[in-house]
């Protein structure tokens, strides 16, 4: 089932958390909505789901409107929120059955449509405890089988490894990744791995805005090309000064070699960039890890303040 969002925005006063954003996802196909923190993952995944109104724009999920066919388009989507809202006080088994009713499910498929949510979140051992007796990788399981219960053609899951461990997190994207091949599923996240091992499409949001749309690897062979990087050095005393206190002050041995080396800085200081700040080489600071061996070309960088922007 696809969904297109056309023009979408949404403001809370004078603040716009979604900015005429468009785009569309397949049917069959794992979407990673990726962006930092504020970014307006969780207001569009919300508009899409029918539990908030935009200012504008349209959202369609399998040729349904959301706004003027809310109740249908709620049935074919399942939906899990960031904070997992449970019930801690009652047991796996009796709250997805509770789920399953909320949902509408037929009662003569409730059973079944239990236990198959139970082997494909791997709640098999933890049934029959309490929501609040269970590990956070297990509650996250319990909140995926509540929002598959009835069925959806459509999954919204809004950063579901937070907070997990490693372990919990390799075995939630597994999952993940075993329920897209069935159906149409929207997962956001802030981490660029995250994305990359289970999507299959990569939208980027940022400030509201969307600023990229494309594969896992046409992404990252885009961000290769436009590479920049940035090396900044500030508040470093020059190391002619350095020298040249040493020299007046004879308090070390070996002064004609510091004053043979304040000649040779100053003979630096006449090199490609003149004036009285002496000088360092890009490769001296690849030497010690600042830059990147391939952007250390040869040439003089002025210090104490350095700033280098080159593009590969």
């Amino acid at each position: 089932m696809d969904i297109r969002i056309t023009d979408l925005t949404k403001r809370y006063g004078p603040q716009t958390a979604v900015d005429d954003i468009s785009f569309t996802v397949s049917a069959g196909e794992v979407l990673g909505f990726l962006g930092p923190n504020g970014a307006g993952k969780s207001t569009t995944m919300k508009m899409i789901c029918g539990l908030i109104a935009p200012d504008a724009g349209s959202i369609a999920v399998g040729g349904r409107n959301v706004q003027e066919d809310s109740t249908e388009v709620r049935r074919m989507i399942g939906y899990l929120p960031e904070s997992n809202p449970l019930y801690e006080d009652m047991p796996v088994l009796d709250l997805l059955r509770f789920s399953a009713r909320l949902q509408g499910v037929a009662r003569d498929r409730e059973t079944s449509r239990i236990r198959e949510m139970v082997e494909a979140c791997g709640l098999g051992a933890e049934k029959h405890k309490k929501v609040g007796e269970l590990s956070k990788g297990y509650r996250q399981r319990v909140g995926l089988a509540q929002a598959m219960v009835h069925d959806p053609q459509v999954l919204i899951l809004d950063e579901p490894t937070t907070g997990l461990d490693p372990n919990q997190i390799v075995e939630i994207r597994s999952l993940i990744k075993e329920l897209g091949q069935a159906k149409t599923v929207i997962f956001s996240t802030h981490i660029l791995p995250e994305v990359e091992a289970i999507c299959d499409r990569i939208v980027i949001i940022n400030k509201g805005h969307l600023v990229a749309d494309g594969s896992p690897a046409s992404l990252r062979a885009r961000s290769m090309g436009d590479r920049l990087w940035h090396a900044r050095i500030e508040d470093a005393r020059p190391e002619a000064e350095k020298m040249r206190t040493f020299g007046r002050r004879g308090r070390h041995r070996g002064r004609g070699r510091q004053q043979r080396s304040v000649r040779g800085a100053e003979r630096a200081r006449r090199g490609p960039y003149p004036g009285p700040v002496p000088a360092v080489r890009p490769a001296e600071l690849a030497a010690h890890g600042a830059l990147p061996p391939a952007v250390a070309l040869g040439g003089h960088l002025p210090r104490p303040h350095l700033e280098l922007r080159c593009a590969r």
